[in-house]
Protein backbone atom coordinates (compact mmCIF):
# COMPACT_ATOMS: atom_id res chain seq x y z
CA UNK A 1 0.00 0.00 0.00
CA UNK A 2 1.54 3.54 -1.41
CA UNK A 3 0.63 5.92 0.94
CA UNK A 4 0.09 9.93 -0.48
CA UNK A 5 -1.02 11.35 2.83
CA UNK A 6 2.47 11.83 4.05
CA UNK A 7 3.73 15.42 3.59
CA UNK A 8 6.56 17.09 4.49
CA UNK A 9 5.67 17.55 7.79
CA UNK A 10 2.13 15.98 8.80
CA UNK A 11 -0.15 13.56 6.97
CA UNK A 12 -2.80 15.30 4.90
CA UNK A 13 -4.84 13.74 2.52
CA UNK A 14 -8.63 12.94 0.47
CA UNK A 15 -11.08 11.20 2.33
CA UNK A 16 -11.70 7.60 1.12
CA UNK A 17 -8.83 7.38 -0.97
CA UNK A 18 -5.61 9.07 0.21
CA UNK A 19 -6.84 8.86 4.14
CA UNK A 20 -9.44 6.41 6.08
CA UNK A 21 -9.99 4.20 8.74
CA UNK A 22 -7.62 1.56 7.97
CA UNK A 23 -4.98 3.05 6.59
CA UNK A 24 -4.97 5.94 10.09
CA UNK A 25 -5.27 2.46 11.91
CA UNK A 26 -2.08 1.58 10.23
CA UNK A 27 -0.59 4.99 11.05
CA UNK A 28 -1.45 4.66 14.66
CA UNK A 29 0.29 1.29 14.79
CA UNK A 30 3.84 2.21 12.79
CA UNK A 31 4.04 5.25 15.73
CA UNK A 32 3.70 2.51 17.95
CA UNK A 33 6.46 0.16 17.08
CA UNK A 34 8.86 3.49 15.48
CA UNK A 35 8.18 5.39 18.42
CA UNK A 36 7.92 2.65 21.34
CA UNK A 37 5.96 5.32 23.34
CA UNK A 38 4.38 3.97 26.59
CA UNK A 39 1.19 6.62 26.47
CA UNK A 40 0.06 8.82 24.09
CA UNK A 41 -2.51 11.35 23.68
CA UNK A 42 -4.80 11.90 21.19
CA UNK A 43 -8.01 14.28 20.17
CA UNK A 44 -9.74 15.39 16.82
CA UNK A 45 -11.29 18.58 15.48
CA UNK A 46 -14.73 19.23 14.36
CA UNK A 47 -15.28 17.17 10.93
CA UNK A 48 -17.45 14.28 10.97
CA UNK A 49 -14.77 12.15 9.78
CA UNK A 50 -12.29 13.06 12.55
CA UNK A 51 -13.83 11.20 15.64
CA UNK A 52 -13.82 7.58 13.63
CA UNK A 53 -10.28 8.39 12.06
CA UNK A 54 -9.14 9.29 16.18
CA UNK A 55 -10.09 5.93 17.28
CA UNK A 56 -9.01 4.26 14.58
CA UNK A 57 -5.68 5.43 15.77
CA UNK A 58 -6.35 4.95 18.98
CA UNK A 59 -6.51 1.31 17.92
CA UNK A 60 -3.49 1.29 16.01
CA UNK A 61 -1.89 2.48 18.95
CA UNK A 62 -3.15 0.10 21.42
CA UNK A 63 -2.29 -2.54 19.43
CA UNK A 64 1.44 -1.85 19.66
CA UNK A 65 1.01 -1.82 23.17
CA UNK A 66 0.51 1.99 23.78
CA UNK A 67 -1.86 3.46 26.38
CA UNK A 68 -4.29 5.98 24.74
CA UNK A 69 -5.49 8.90 26.47
CA UNK A 70 -8.45 10.68 24.50
CA UNK A 71 -8.76 14.06 25.07
CA UNK A 72 -11.63 14.26 22.41
CA UNK A 73 -12.63 17.86 20.74
CA UNK A 74 -9.87 20.20 21.15
CA UNK A 75 -7.79 22.52 18.75
CA UNK A 76 -4.19 21.44 17.43
CA UNK A 77 -2.76 23.22 20.33
CA UNK A 78 -4.41 21.33 23.26
CA UNK A 79 -2.50 18.52 22.04
CA UNK A 80 0.35 20.12 22.30
CA UNK A 81 -0.09 21.01 25.69
CA UNK A 82 -1.20 17.74 26.72
CA UNK A 83 1.25 16.25 25.47
CA UNK A 84 3.77 18.40 27.84
CA UNK A 85 1.11 18.63 30.89
CA UNK A 86 0.43 14.76 31.25
CA UNK A 87 4.34 14.58 30.12
CA UNK A 88 3.08 11.36 27.43
CA UNK A 89 5.63 9.78 25.14
CA UNK A 90 3.41 11.79 21.86
CA UNK A 91 0.77 13.25 20.77
CA UNK A 92 -1.32 12.89 17.44
CA UNK A 93 -4.26 15.48 16.05
CA UNK A 94 -6.84 14.21 13.49
CA UNK A 95 -7.62 17.67 11.65
CA UNK A 96 -7.14 19.36 8.45
CA UNK A 97 -7.62 22.35 9.61
CA UNK A 98 -8.29 25.04 6.33
CA UNK A 99 -8.69 22.11 4.06
CA UNK A 100 -11.24 21.43 1.48
CA UNK A 101 -14.40 19.28 3.60
CA UNK A 102 -13.25 16.01 1.21
CA UNK A 103 -9.76 15.56 3.23
CA UNK A 104 -8.82 15.10 6.66
CA UNK A 105 -5.20 14.40 8.61
CA UNK A 106 -2.70 14.13 11.07
CA UNK A 107 -0.48 16.42 13.30
CA UNK A 108 2.00 14.20 15.19
CA UNK A 109 4.35 15.15 17.87
CA UNK A 110 6.87 13.26 20.37
CA UNK A 111 7.61 13.63 24.14
CA UNK A 112 8.11 16.97 24.79
CA UNK A 113 5.94 18.09 22.05
CA UNK A 114 8.79 17.85 19.66
CA UNK A 115 7.93 18.00 16.07
CA UNK A 116 7.79 14.80 14.07
CA UNK A 117 9.20 15.63 10.64
CA UNK A 118 10.86 13.18 7.54
CA UNK A 119 14.66 13.28 9.61
CA UNK A 120 12.69 12.42 13.34
CA UNK A 121 10.42 9.66 12.27
CA UNK A 122 7.87 10.58 9.65
CA UNK A 123 9.25 8.56 7.03
CA UNK A 124 10.39 5.61 9.07
CA UNK A 125 6.32 5.70 10.21
CA UNK A 126 5.43 6.05 6.60
CA UNK A 127 7.53 3.20 5.37
CA UNK A 128 6.19 0.47 7.76
CA UNK A 129 2.62 1.66 7.69
CA UNK A 130 3.03 1.09 3.78
CA UNK A 131 4.46 -2.43 4.20
CA UNK A 132 2.30 -3.61 7.41
CA UNK A 133 4.92 -5.76 8.86
CA UNK A 134 4.20 -4.85 12.55
CA UNK A 135 5.81 -7.09 15.16
CA UNK A 136 3.18 -8.60 17.79
CA UNK A 137 2.84 -6.94 21.57
CA UNK A 138 2.59 -8.91 24.54
CA UNK A 139 0.01 -7.05 25.72
CA UNK A 140 -2.83 -4.25 24.31
CA UNK A 141 -2.78 -1.12 25.34
CA UNK A 142 -5.54 0.99 27.24
CA UNK A 143 -7.58 3.07 26.45
CA UNK A 144 -9.14 6.61 28.92
CA UNK A 145 -10.92 9.47 28.23
CA UNK A 146 -9.05 12.61 29.79
CA UNK A 147 -9.51 16.10 30.03
CA UNK A 148 -6.94 18.77 29.96
CA UNK A 149 -8.96 21.67 29.50
CA UNK A 150 -9.12 23.36 33.14
CA UNK A 151 -4.71 23.16 32.91
CA UNK A 152 -4.99 24.58 29.44
CA UNK A 153 -7.28 27.47 30.43
CA UNK A 154 -5.55 28.51 33.24
CA UNK A 155 -2.09 28.01 31.33
CA UNK A 156 -3.83 30.84 28.28
CA UNK A 157 -4.54 33.07 31.44
CA UNK A 158 -1.35 33.60 32.64
CA UNK A 159 -0.41 35.22 29.36
CA UNK A 160 -2.17 38.23 30.87
CA UNK A 161 -2.96 40.00 34.24
CA UNK A 162 -6.70 40.11 34.10
CA UNK A 163 -6.78 42.49 36.96
CA UNK A 164 -4.99 45.36 34.55
CA UNK A 165 -7.20 44.30 31.51
CA UNK A 166 -9.36 47.99 30.48
CA UNK A 167 -12.47 47.38 28.74
CA UNK A 168 -12.61 46.11 25.36
CA UNK A 169 -15.15 44.69 23.06
CA UNK A 170 -13.94 41.85 21.23
CA UNK A 171 -15.09 40.10 17.70
CA UNK A 172 -14.60 36.44 18.05
CA UNK A 173 -14.82 34.52 15.14
CA UNK A 174 -14.56 30.82 16.08
CA UNK A 175 -15.75 29.47 12.09
CA UNK A 176 -18.04 26.79 13.42
CA UNK A 177 -14.37 25.08 13.94
CA UNK A 178 -12.59 23.70 17.11
CA UNK A 179 -12.00 26.95 18.62
CA UNK A 180 -16.37 27.29 19.88
CA UNK A 181 -15.26 25.59 22.98
CA UNK A 182 -12.04 27.40 24.36
CA UNK A 183 -13.71 30.95 23.42
CA UNK A 184 -17.15 29.99 25.65
CA UNK A 185 -14.33 29.01 28.31
CA UNK A 186 -12.03 31.88 28.09
CA UNK A 187 -15.64 34.28 28.77
CA UNK A 188 -16.72 32.48 31.31
CA UNK A 189 -13.33 32.51 33.18
CA UNK A 190 -13.26 36.72 32.02
CA UNK A 191 -16.48 37.31 34.09
CA UNK A 192 -15.26 35.14 36.68
CA UNK A 193 -12.14 37.56 37.25
CA UNK A 194 -14.00 40.50 36.77
CA UNK A 195 -12.04 41.47 33.70
CA UNK A 196 -14.58 44.22 31.45
CA UNK A 197 -13.99 42.48 28.39
CA UNK A 198 -17.05 42.08 26.51
CA UNK A 199 -17.15 39.16 23.59
CA UNK A 200 -19.13 39.24 20.36
CA UNK A 201 -19.60 36.12 19.35
CA UNK A 202 -19.18 35.06 15.23
CA UNK A 203 -19.83 31.52 13.71
CA UNK A 204 -19.94 30.29 17.20
CA UNK A 205 -21.61 26.84 16.78
CA UNK A 206 -19.53 23.76 16.36
CA UNK A 207 -20.61 22.70 12.61
CA UNK A 208 -18.65 20.01 10.57
CA UNK A 209 -20.44 21.06 7.51
CA UNK A 210 -18.99 24.71 7.60
CA UNK A 211 -22.22 26.35 6.87
CA UNK A 212 -20.17 29.61 6.54
CA UNK A 213 -16.89 28.48 4.23
CA UNK A 214 -14.13 26.56 5.71
CA UNK A 215 -12.29 28.73 8.54
CA UNK A 216 -9.45 30.49 6.90
CA UNK A 217 -9.44 33.64 7.58
CA UNK A 218 -6.79 34.65 5.85
CA UNK A 219 -9.05 34.61 2.45
CA UNK A 220 -9.89 38.13 1.86
CA UNK A 221 -13.48 36.96 0.62
CA UNK A 222 -13.57 35.37 4.76
CA UNK A 223 -12.68 39.04 5.88
CA UNK A 224 -16.25 40.55 6.17
CA UNK A 225 -17.22 37.50 8.53
CA UNK A 226 -15.17 39.69 11.30
CA UNK A 227 -14.50 43.23 9.88
CA UNK A 228 -18.82 43.18 9.38
CA UNK A 229 -19.26 42.57 13.05
CA UNK A 230 -16.06 45.10 14.42
CA UNK A 231 -17.54 47.96 12.30
CA UNK A 232 -20.98 47.51 13.36
CA UNK A 233 -20.36 46.92 17.40
CA UNK A 234 -17.44 49.85 17.51
CA UNK A 235 -15.60 46.78 18.66
CA UNK A 236 -12.13 47.27 19.75
CA UNK A 237 -10.47 44.04 18.00
CA UNK A 238 -11.87 41.66 15.87
CA UNK A 239 -10.18 37.67 16.29
CA UNK A 240 -10.58 34.89 13.56
CA UNK A 241 -9.12 31.50 13.96
CA UNK A 242 -8.80 28.60 11.30
CA UNK A 243 -10.75 25.21 11.80
CA UNK A 244 -8.01 24.05 14.35
CA UNK A 245 -7.44 27.58 15.73
CA UNK A 246 -3.48 26.88 15.33
CA UNK A 247 -3.54 30.44 13.74
CA UNK A 248 -5.53 33.42 14.61
CA UNK A 249 -6.03 36.77 12.40
CA UNK A 250 -6.56 39.80 13.95
CA UNK A 251 -8.63 43.12 12.74
CA UNK A 252 -8.11 46.25 14.17
CA UNK A 253 -10.75 48.65 15.35
CA UNK A 254 -11.87 49.79 12.13
CA UNK A 255 -12.05 46.43 10.97
CA UNK A 256 -8.95 45.90 8.86
CA UNK A 257 -7.21 43.51 7.99
CA UNK A 258 -3.52 43.24 9.75
CA UNK A 259 -1.04 41.00 7.67
CA UNK A 260 0.71 38.28 10.57
CA UNK A 261 3.91 40.02 9.16
CA UNK A 262 3.07 42.70 11.55
CA UNK A 263 1.57 40.90 14.39
CA UNK A 264 5.59 39.38 14.74
CA UNK A 265 6.94 42.74 14.90
CA UNK A 266 4.48 44.02 17.96
CA UNK A 267 4.90 40.42 19.33
CA UNK A 268 9.01 40.64 19.20
CA UNK A 269 8.64 43.94 20.81
CA UNK A 270 6.24 43.04 23.48
CA UNK A 271 9.16 39.90 24.82
CA UNK A 272 11.97 42.11 24.54
CA UNK A 273 10.52 44.64 26.97
CA UNK A 274 9.94 41.80 29.33
CA UNK A 275 13.10 39.79 28.13
CA UNK A 276 15.43 42.14 27.19
CA UNK A 277 18.67 40.27 24.95
CA UNK A 278 16.67 37.60 23.80
CA UNK A 279 16.67 35.82 20.73
CA UNK A 280 13.47 36.12 18.64
CA UNK A 281 13.11 33.71 15.10
CA UNK A 282 11.43 34.90 12.47
CA UNK A 283 10.84 33.52 8.55
CA UNK A 284 12.52 34.66 5.34
CA UNK A 285 9.11 35.52 3.64
CA UNK A 286 8.98 39.11 4.81
CA UNK A 287 11.60 40.35 7.33
CA UNK A 288 12.77 44.49 7.42
CA UNK A 289 10.23 45.02 9.93
CA UNK A 290 10.57 41.95 12.12
CA UNK A 291 14.93 42.78 11.80
CA UNK A 292 14.47 46.56 12.68
CA UNK A 293 12.04 46.03 15.60
CA UNK A 294 13.85 43.30 17.34
CA UNK A 295 17.32 45.41 16.91
CA UNK A 296 15.69 48.45 17.92
CA UNK A 297 14.74 46.53 21.02
CA UNK A 298 17.93 45.22 21.91
CA UNK A 299 17.27 41.69 21.13
CA UNK A 300 18.66 39.07 18.46
CA UNK A 301 16.54 38.47 14.96
CA UNK A 302 17.48 34.81 13.75
CA UNK A 303 16.17 33.80 10.05
CA UNK A 304 14.36 29.74 9.70
CA UNK A 305 13.54 28.11 6.97
CA UNK A 306 9.26 28.35 6.97
CA UNK A 307 7.35 25.59 8.59
CA UNK A 308 6.71 24.93 12.20
CA UNK A 309 9.13 21.80 12.82
CA UNK A 310 12.03 24.22 11.38
CA UNK A 311 10.76 26.84 13.32
CA UNK A 312 10.50 25.23 16.81
CA UNK A 313 13.88 23.24 15.86
CA UNK A 314 15.55 26.33 15.68
CA UNK A 315 13.98 27.76 18.05
CA UNK A 316 15.10 25.39 20.83
CA UNK A 317 18.71 25.68 19.62
CA UNK A 318 18.79 29.13 20.12
CA UNK A 319 16.86 29.40 23.04
CA UNK A 320 14.60 31.98 21.56
CA UNK A 321 11.49 33.24 23.55
CA UNK A 322 9.38 33.95 20.51
CA UNK A 323 8.85 32.96 16.93
CA UNK A 324 6.73 34.29 14.43
CA UNK A 325 5.67 33.65 10.51
CA UNK A 326 3.82 35.84 8.50
CA UNK A 327 1.36 32.99 7.84
CA UNK A 328 -0.19 33.83 11.09
CA UNK A 329 1.76 31.29 13.47
CA UNK A 330 3.42 31.85 16.44
CA UNK A 331 5.32 29.88 18.82
CA UNK A 332 6.35 29.92 22.35
CA UNK A 333 9.20 28.94 24.36
CA UNK A 334 6.91 28.36 27.41
CA UNK A 335 4.07 26.74 25.63
CA UNK A 336 6.39 24.17 24.70
CA UNK A 337 8.09 26.20 21.85
CA UNK A 338 4.61 25.36 20.10
CA UNK A 339 2.49 27.52 17.98
CA UNK A 340 -0.78 28.66 19.48
CA UNK A 341 -3.91 30.54 17.97
CA UNK A 342 -5.03 31.78 21.75
CA UNK A 343 -1.91 33.17 22.67
CA UNK A 344 -0.88 36.42 20.45
CA UNK A 345 -4.50 37.72 21.16
CA UNK A 346 -4.21 37.60 24.99
CA UNK A 347 -0.49 39.05 24.43
CA UNK A 348 -2.41 42.09 22.14
CA UNK A 349 -5.04 43.01 24.28
CA UNK A 350 -2.47 43.23 27.38
CA UNK A 351 -0.32 45.62 25.07
CA UNK A 352 -3.79 47.47 24.34
CA UNK A 353 -4.33 48.04 28.17
CA UNK A 354 -0.23 48.68 28.97
CA UNK A 355 -0.21 51.00 26.15
CA UNK A 356 -3.14 52.81 26.11
CA UNK A 357 -2.96 52.70 22.29
CA UNK A 358 -5.65 51.10 19.71
CA UNK A 359 -4.77 48.06 17.53
CA UNK A 360 -4.43 50.38 14.75
CA UNK A 361 -1.81 52.79 16.39
CA UNK A 362 0.37 50.13 17.28
CA UNK A 363 0.85 48.45 13.78
CA UNK A 364 0.04 51.58 11.40
CA UNK A 365 3.18 53.27 11.11
CA UNK A 366 5.04 49.92 10.73
CA UNK A 367 2.42 49.14 7.96
CA UNK A 368 3.46 52.06 6.21
CA UNK A 369 6.98 51.69 7.06
CA UNK A 370 7.12 48.28 5.02
CA UNK A 371 3.95 47.79 2.93
CA UNK A 372 3.21 44.51 1.51
CA UNK A 373 0.56 42.85 -0.57
CA UNK A 374 0.15 39.94 1.07
CA UNK A 375 1.13 36.30 0.24
CA UNK A 376 0.20 35.58 -3.48
CA UNK A 377 0.06 32.48 -4.68
CA UNK A 378 -0.11 30.94 -8.15
CA UNK A 379 -0.94 27.32 -9.71
CA UNK A 380 2.08 26.74 -12.08
CA UNK A 381 2.80 23.78 -14.33
CA UNK A 382 6.83 23.32 -13.18
CA UNK A 383 7.98 25.20 -9.90
CA UNK A 384 11.23 24.90 -9.88
CA UNK A 385 11.58 26.31 -13.76
CA UNK A 386 9.76 29.53 -12.81
CA UNK A 387 11.75 29.91 -9.83
CA UNK A 388 14.94 29.56 -12.07
CA UNK A 389 13.10 32.17 -14.52
CA UNK A 390 12.49 34.64 -11.70
CA UNK A 391 16.09 34.11 -10.45
CA UNK A 392 17.73 34.87 -13.49
CA UNK A 393 15.15 37.78 -14.72
CA UNK A 394 16.76 39.94 -11.28
CA UNK A 395 19.95 38.41 -9.78
CA UNK A 396 22.24 40.86 -11.41
CA UNK A 397 20.78 43.62 -9.87
CA UNK A 398 20.09 42.08 -6.84
CA UNK A 399 22.38 43.61 -2.97
CA UNK A 400 22.17 39.75 -1.66
CA UNK A 401 20.12 36.59 -2.39
CA UNK A 402 19.66 34.03 0.33
CA UNK A 403 18.33 30.75 -0.06
CA UNK A 404 16.71 29.82 2.78
CA UNK A 405 13.58 28.76 1.69
CA UNK A 406 13.09 29.35 -1.92
CA UNK A 407 14.78 32.30 -2.98
CA UNK A 408 15.04 35.71 -1.52
CA UNK A 409 16.44 38.65 -3.15
CA UNK A 410 17.11 41.82 -1.88
CA UNK A 411 16.87 44.65 -4.37
CA UNK A 412 17.56 47.49 -2.13
CA UNK A 413 14.10 49.55 -2.21
CA UNK A 414 12.20 46.31 -2.47
CA UNK A 415 12.83 42.37 -1.67
CA UNK A 416 10.79 39.51 -2.43
CA UNK A 417 10.43 35.70 -1.33
CA UNK A 418 9.60 33.16 -3.71
CA UNK A 419 8.62 29.83 -2.83
CA UNK A 420 6.98 26.38 -3.43
CA UNK A 421 4.44 25.20 -1.48
CA UNK A 422 4.85 21.95 1.02
CA UNK A 423 0.85 20.96 0.80
CA UNK A 424 -0.38 22.27 -2.45
CA UNK A 425 0.56 22.49 -6.01
CA UNK A 426 1.23 26.29 -5.83
CA UNK A 427 3.98 28.71 -5.80
CA UNK A 428 3.96 31.70 -3.10
CA UNK A 429 5.25 35.01 -3.49
CA UNK A 430 5.91 37.30 -0.60
CA UNK A 431 6.86 41.19 -1.50
CA UNK A 432 7.72 44.79 0.25
CA UNK A 433 9.24 47.91 -0.07
CA UNK A 434 10.90 50.51 1.81
CA UNK A 435 7.38 52.56 2.33
CA UNK A 436 7.18 52.98 -1.01
CA UNK A 437 3.58 51.87 -1.79
CA UNK A 438 3.21 52.04 -5.38
CA UNK A 439 6.47 50.43 -5.73
CA UNK A 440 4.74 47.75 -4.18
CA UNK A 441 2.36 47.60 -6.35
CA UNK A 442 4.46 47.91 -9.69
CA UNK A 443 6.76 45.09 -8.40
CA UNK A 444 4.16 42.88 -7.60
CA UNK A 445 2.33 43.88 -10.78
CA UNK A 446 5.85 42.90 -12.81
CA UNK A 447 6.73 39.81 -10.72
CA UNK A 448 3.26 38.27 -10.96
CA UNK A 449 3.26 38.36 -15.25
CA UNK A 450 6.66 37.03 -15.19
CA UNK A 451 6.02 33.54 -12.76
CA UNK A 452 2.21 32.96 -14.46
CA UNK A 453 3.60 33.85 -18.12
Amino acid sequence: MELTCFKAYDIRGELGTQLNEEIAERIGRAFAQVLKPKTVVVGGDVRETSEPLKLALARGLQAGGVDVLDIGLCGTEEIYFATSHLATDGGLMVTASHNPINYNGIKMVGKGSTPISADSGMDAIKALAESGEFTEVAKQGEYKQVSTVDAYIEKLLSYVDASTLRPMKLVMNAGNGAAVPTVNRLEEKFKELGAPIEFIKVNNEVDPTFPNGIPNPILSEQHPQTAGPVKEHGADMGIAWDGDFDRCFLFDENGTFIEGYYIVGLLGEAFLKQQPGASIIYDPRLVWNTVEIVEANGGTPIQSKSGHSFIKERMRKEDAVYGGEMSAHHYFKDFAYCDSGMVPWLLVIDLLSKTGKSLGELVRERMAAYPSPGEINSKVADADATIERVLAAYEKDSLAVDYTDGISLDMGEWRFNLRKSNTEPVIRLNLETRGDKALMDDKTNELLALIRQ
